[in-house]
């Protein structure tokens, strides 16, 4: 705000609305010097604008592989040789200046980490940043114009109150009544390790143009913004080292103006810069820091000071505040520190460190994207919605860039080729945020005083201290009746108008009223006189009595120098104990850090070494219940190869109880023969018979190949009865009937039929693949000469290998039953001449040996299962 010079009439609004005329955002670029001298460079600063770009060795920026250097231009590029004091007076001291004068505004610095962002905004011993420098030359300029405590009070909704001097008399009372301990001492407070020094007296500043007719007050809050919660780092808790107690979030609010605030957050009313320090100072402390592979304190969350300066009109007198609360102008200038983007695999963060990463990097991004939707919405004339909600930082300042001020950034690069990628994003948010505009902020009128009236009003009353300090005269309203009453005590003088020259009454009379006028003044001559002897005797007197007091004041001036001798060596003494302290609490709080750091590490390892032993009884239960369900699974697996081998072993008995049978039945044929060669001659031949006998078989149509090694029995007299047929009910069932070569061809002996059977001499393996019933017909002579018929059933089943297998369920025997009489034997010589290749003996274990052949040749398996065979004997 322009102020005009004393005398003027009152301000007016201005002529332009404020939302025609629109700034952009001033940003600014300061390079960071190498920490390595050798260190690669990938900055160059080309002018006072301009910087340049080019990638370091071993990057390719295009696909023909060679290198790019690109160009950014900015308000103002400041160099590795700048100082803090020239960065203070081209990006802080306008937005100061306009704080001063009722405008807003807003600066801030970015970059990546480690770019030197903190000093910047902060600075060191020495160096002090854009934060100290502020606050110094606010109260340089508004000192002799600020207001005693508790005059402004602040409300719960981010306004202002007024209190006349009594109301904040009694507040300032009450207030120093309920602190819970003494104030330190000023020099105390104005000593710290980390803010002393900061700026040099020959470095301050100071506004022009600050309206004396105001009274003005400070007030600071310190917020930071923490995984986008927000936490109010001047907040008084009290602390418990064994159990601390977590901090509680704060939320944000929008007051009747339309603008956002931090809601419950804690505003501290301030009247010095070293006051101002320490505050600053102490929220410092409490800020989230860590230690990182690329920074030893590396911000972990974005740090928001915000300085409050409330403004009111002096009343007509000049002498008071005016209690009028709509008079009360607050405007605010936010300090934030960004905290940096950062890589994880750069960083070597783990565990709580990728989650800062994380929500920092989240943050940022959503200000690029606010940034971008505001330029797109100015530069193209649309109306998209800027997502300032996304992100507490962005909502945080949403009325800047929606509303009135200026808002400045100082982008922080660090030119070492490790941080060329990043830092080339940051390039390209900057480049994009200076094509934003911000509504310029105008004037606020205020109407109806005359100005000058504080400078009217202090001259009159140092003007009335001054005269009742006088000694030994009159004051001026004083002198002024004392020279009226005098001249009124005086006769006064006769008409002395002359009509006529022989006139000798009006000249006596005029004579005489003279001479009685000189006899009184010389009366009052010799009082006067009287009385000056005897004030110079008094003066003489007092001329006497001050010689002697100056003589005895010289004396205890020197006991006084001997005494302020003793009083400097005293105060070098606690000079030197005072930097002693100071040194010792700094390192206190350097341990005080450390112990919270540790404190905080062995808290996550706690927290992780639960978590393990958490896993590792989840393991141990998960092996447990692994050990029960494995021994479950061995006792089934126990019990099913238990039953399998009972199972073998039963098959195993049942095969050898098979071959038992077959030898058992050999020995029967054996014996059988062995019986018939031992008979002396054949018995004699039936009776005749009314019809002729049946003709045996010639040779020639026996089996030429195989036939029995004992002889058919073939009756002489009496017909064979027909065999009973047997029919089985298929059911859609195909059969294969086996029929070996070897098989007796009785001729007129009836065959056992089996409806839907394919009768072969040697199955084959497409013989098989067409019936799902196996049957094998074996025929011999029983030694009691009977003719008896084995039926050997399977059933065919399909192989994995693609072929078939032949499993026997059953054995059915049938026996021929002959006419003749029980006693007739066969002769020895049928069936059994000729050499033994004639005929071929058939029986049970040959047959069975064939099948097994036969599976052979069909691709079955390689052991043939006798599970579930059942042998039936007719007595």
């Amino acid at each position: 705000m322009n102020r005009q010079a004393k005398g003027r009439t009152p301000r007016r609004p201005p002529r332009n609305p404020p939302s025609s005329q629109k700034d952009p955002v001033g940003v600014y670029c300061r390079v960071r010097p190498l920490g390595v001298e050798d260190e690669e460079c990938c900055i160059d600063v080309i002018s006072s604008t301009t910087i340049q770009l080019h990638a370091p060795e071993g990057f390719k920026t295009n696909r023909n592989g060679e290198y790019k250097e690109t160009q950014y231009s900015f308000k103002k590029v400041f160099g590795i040789s700048i100082s803090q004091i020239e960065l203070f007076e081209h990006v802080a001291k306008p937005l100061v200046e306009d704080l001063i004068h009722g405008k807003n505004g807003l600066l801030f610095t970015y970059g990546v980490t480690g770019s030197g962002k903190t000093f910047t905004m902060t600075g060191s011993p020495g160096q002090g940043g854009l934060l100290p420098r502020s606050l110094d030359m606010i109260f340089n300029s508004i000192g002799p114009y600020q207001t005693k405590r508790y005059v402004f009070k602040t409300d719960d909704k981010n306004g202002m109150e007024i209190q006349n001097e009594v109301d904040a008399l009694l507040e300032r009372q009450r207030r120093e009544n309920n602190l819970p301990a003494p104030k330190t001492t000023s020099s105390r407070q104005k000593i710290d390790p980390e803010i002393a020094d900061m700026i040099q007296p020959e470095e301050a500043y100071k506004t022009d143009g600050v309206d004396e007719d105001s009274s003005y007050s400070v007030f600071v809050s310190y917020v930071e913004i923490y995984n986008n919660y927000i936490y109010d780092l001047l907040e008084e808790t009290q602390e418990d080292v064994i159990k601390p107690k977590p901090p509680q979030s704060k939320i944000l609010r929008e007051d009747q103006n339309h603008n956002m605030y931090v809601a419950g957050c804690m505003e501290v009313e301030v009247k010095s810069a070293e006051e101002t320090f320490q505050v600053f100072w102490r929220g410092q402390k409490k800020r989230k820091v860590a230690n990182t592979r690329l920074n030893r304190e590396s911000s972990r969350s974005h740090s928001v000071f915000i300085i409050k300066l409330a403004q009111a009109p002096l009343d007509a007198d000049g002498d008071n505040i005016l209690q009028d609360k709509n008079q009360v102008t607050v405007s605010q200038l936010c300090l934030v520190d960004l905290a940096g983007s950062e890589r994880t695999g750069r960083t070597g963060a783990e565990g709580t460190r990728i989650r800062e990463a994380g929500n920092i990097n989240q943050s940022l991004l959503n200000l690029r994207t606010c940034m971008e939707v505001l330029r797109e919405n100015q530069m193209c004339g649309t109306n998209r919605m800027v997502p300032y909600r996304d992100s507490k930082v962005t909502h945080l300042f949403k009325n800047y860039f929606d509303g009135e001020g200026k808002v400045r950034m100082v982008v922080n690069v660090n030119p070492k080729a490790d941080d060329y990628e990043e830092t080339l994003l940051v390039m390209r948010f900057a480049e994009m945020t200076q094509e934003v505009e911000v509504a310029r902020p105008a004037d606020k009128p205020i109407w109806g005083f005359t100005p000058g009236r504080r400078n009217r009003n202090q001259a009159f009353k140092d003007e009335l201290s001054r005269k009742l300090e006088e000694r030994g005269g009159p004051i001026e309203r004083d002198l002024s009746s004392a020279l009226n009453h005098l001249v009124s005590s005086l006769p006064p003088l006769p008409s002395s108008e002359v009509t006529d020259p022989h006139d000798e009454i009006t000249l006596p009379r005029l004579i005489e009223a003279l001479q009685n006028r000189h006899r009184i003044r010389q009366m009052m001559i010799e009082e006067y006189n009287k009385a000056a002897i005897m004030m110079k005797s008094t003066l003489q007197n007092m001329d006497s009595n001050l010689i002697s007091k100056d003589t005895f004041i010289h004396e205890l001036n020197g006991k006084l120098m001997e005494k302020d001798k003793v009083v400097q060596s005293n105060k070098a003494e606690i000079e030197r104990l005072e930097k002693k302290n100071k040194l010792l609490e700094h390192k206190f709080d350097i341990l005080q850090k450390t112990t919270k750091t540790y404190e905080v590490d062995k808290r996550s390892l706690q927290q992780e070494l639960e978590t393990r032993e958490q896993r590792l009884q989840r393991e141990l239960n998960e092996k447990r219940r692994m050990e029960q369900r494995l021994h479950g699974v061995v006792s089934d697996t126990q019990h099913k190869w238990e039953k399998e081998c009972e199972r073998r072993v039963n098959a195993k008995q049942m095969e050898m109880q098979n071959k038992l049978w077959v030898k058992d039945e050999k020995l029967k044929q054996l014996k059988a023969i062995v019986t018939e060669g031992k008979t002396p001659g054949r018995p004699d031949p039936p009776p005749r018979q009314t019809q002729p006998p049946p003709q045996r078989p010639s040779r020639d149509e026996r089996l030429p190949a195989k036939r029995s090694a004992s002889p058919s029995p073939i009756p002489t007299t009496t017909p064979v009865r027909p065999m009973h047929r047997r029919s089985h009910s298929a059911g859609g069932e195909k059969w294969v009937d086996h029929k070996p070569a070897s098989s007796l061809d009785l001729g007129t002996v009836m065959q056992p039929v089996i409806p839907n059977a394919i009768q072969v001499s040697t199955p084959s393996e497409k013989a098989l693949s067409k019936c799902d019933r196996y049957v094998l017909t074996h025929q011999e002579i029983a030694s009691d000469g009977e003719i008896r018929t084995q039926l050997i059933k399977g059933d065919v089943l399909k192989t994995r290998g693609g072929g078939q297998s032949v499993q026997f369920t059953d054995i059915e025997t049938l026996k021929q039953q002959l006419a003749a009489a029980p006693g007739r034997k066969r002769k020895s010589s049928e069936g059994t001449s000729g050499d033994g290749s004639d005929g071929v003996w058939t029986d049970v274990e040959t047959r069975c040996a064939v099948g097994m052949g036969m599976r052979a040749g069909s691709n079955m398996g390689p052991g043939l299962e006798h599970q579930g065979i059942t042998k039936r004997r007719k007595p």
